[in-house]
Order: C-alpha cells, then structure tokens, then sequence
C-alpha cells in the first residue's frame, strides 16, 4: 500500500500516519511496536502464538529466487539481520507450510521475535526477455517517474501494467489514473507534454538487464504510459466485485493479463505515450 502514502499525506494535511500490524485473511503475523514511526521505517515484530512461522532464504540476485521448496527452511531464531525470507506459515485452521508469498526483510530482534520489514510481493510482475520486474522495482519506478509531475500539480492516483508481446520487440504498457489539482486546459496540456519523460524515467530507474534488451540487445520496445478517465480503477474494482472478489480484500492488481480486465482499461484511454530515447546503460566489464 504503499503508494498510497503520498495521497494520504496531501488530505491528511501532515497527520501522522499509524501503521500497527501486519496480517491476512490467514493469520495475523506481527506488530508494530513503534506505530508512530514513519512508513518507510516501519517493522513487525512476528508473534510466534500465531502460528508456527518458518522462512524461506530469498536472494533477489539469484535465477531460482527460492522457487524450490528443497531450500533449507529457516526457523525463527536462525533468521539473519540484513537478509530476505519468504514467509512460510502452518496455522491453527490447518494450512501447511503455507507459502504467503510476501517476501521479508530481517531488522532485528525484540527479545527472541525477529522483526521484519516488508520489501515486497514475492510474484514478477513483468517480463519480455530475460528482463525480470517484480513489484517493488514498478513501484519504485512509478515513483520517480511521478516526480515529474509534481510541477504542474499532478499525481498518480493508481496504475497497473502489462508486458505487451503482440509487438516486435515486445515492450512494458503502464496505465496511469492522474489526478490533477486545480486542473485547466493549459494545466492538462502541460502535464501532457512531459508524459514522455516519465516514460524514459520509469526506464531509467528500472534494472540493468531490462535496459541491457532496451540497448544492446534491442530485445524490448520502448516503455509505453496509457492514461486512462478518472475513476477507471472504480470501475475495475466494480468488475472484479462482480466476478465474486471480496470488497474487504480486494488490491489493484500490479499487472493485467485478463482480456476483459485489458478491454475495460483500454476502452478508457484517453492518452497514449512513449519512451523518447534510449535508457542509460554501461555494459559490465569482462573480467
């Protein structure tokens, strides 16, 4: 939820933000001891009553990324500082080693309970080639390409994404709702006019493999913004509620691929546009 802070903060007019716990329609996982602490700092303190937490050892560098169950499951008191786990749960109700999916990052110990702090969804959102974007990496990406817009009194209210493969090369589609304050004619040409730098700096704070098939190896197409009417993402929560999604757990999915879900969002686009130029990219040196 994070991309949701700014919004908050730009209503909420500066009110502190109150992050307590950490759960899901499961289990409930662990506390925020300090729940005034700003978000990006917050950390959970896993109540071991909860259930029986076990964790599985991530490594965003490596290809298999934990994908095998044959990796070592490490129990609570064996989790180290620094590094990433996925959480894996056996619960009172009867789920086994049940894989959340939600990948942790180890901060320290209150007494003998680790403290984790969320990083991310464990799934890849996004891939063409060999290039791999998981939902962090989009995340951080929308971010500092919206910081674009902040000039002209616009932000992003909520995106989703595709990998387009029906072109040559194929090529990362990102929907964008804008919200635009105070919003004029003028105001909205201009916001507009820079849509396409917030193309190429999405592409920019992407990974090195992404921009390697952007440059060398002309294996993915330029990144592409859709901007879709005001209140589109209302209607796609509208359509899933009507496919049998609870409205309580109900998330904007990061990444389409339901031809309906793809229809919807395109049916209200009313603006398309594209990366300009090349990303930077240095090629690694051979040693």
């Amino acid at each position: 939820m994070a991309q949701y802070i700014p919004t908050l903060e730009y209503y909420s007019g500066g009110l502190p933000m109150a992050c307590t716990m950490y759960a899901s329609s499961e289990c409930y996982f662990g506390l925020n001891l300090n729940p005034m602490c700003k978000p990006s700092e917050v950390s959970y303190t896993i109540m071991p009553n909860m259930a029986y937490f076990e964790f599985l050892p991530y490594d965003p560098n490596s290809a298999s990324r934990g994908d095998s169950m044959t990796t070592r499951l490490v129990d609570m008191v064996n989790v180290e500082v620094g590094r990433e786990y996925e959480l894996v749960i056996t619960t009172y109700a009867g789920l086994y080693r049940y894989r959340v999916g939600d990948i942790l990052r180890v901060t320290g110990f209150h007494n003998s309970a680790p403290q984790f702090h969320f990083v991310r969804r464990k799934n890849v959102l996004l891939s063409i080639d060999s290039d791999k974007t998981d939902e962090a990496e989009l995340q951080l990406a929308v971010e500092n390409a919206s910081k674009l817009l902040r000039s002209f009194n616009a932000s992003v209210v909520e995106y989703t994404s595709y990998a387009d493969t029906t072109t040559i090369p194929g090529h990362y589609v990102i929907y964008w709702e804008l919200l635009v304050k105070d919003s004029t004619n003028s105001e909205t040409e201009s916001v507009d006019s820079v849509m396409s730098q917030c193309c190429l700096a999405m592409e920019e704070s992407l990974n090195s493999v992404y921009r390697q098939g952007r440059v060398a190896d002309n294996s993915i197409g330029p990144l592409e913004i859709r901007v879709v009417k005001s209140g589109t993402f209302e209607e796609l929560m509208d359509y899933a509620i009507s496919r049998g999604a609870s409205i309580n757990q109900y998330k904007v999915p990061r990444c389409v691929n339901f031809t309906p879900i793809m229809e919807l969002l395109d049916s209200r686009v009313v603006s398309k546009h594209f990366s300009p130029s090349l990303p930077h990219w240095t090629p690694e040196r051979r040693r």
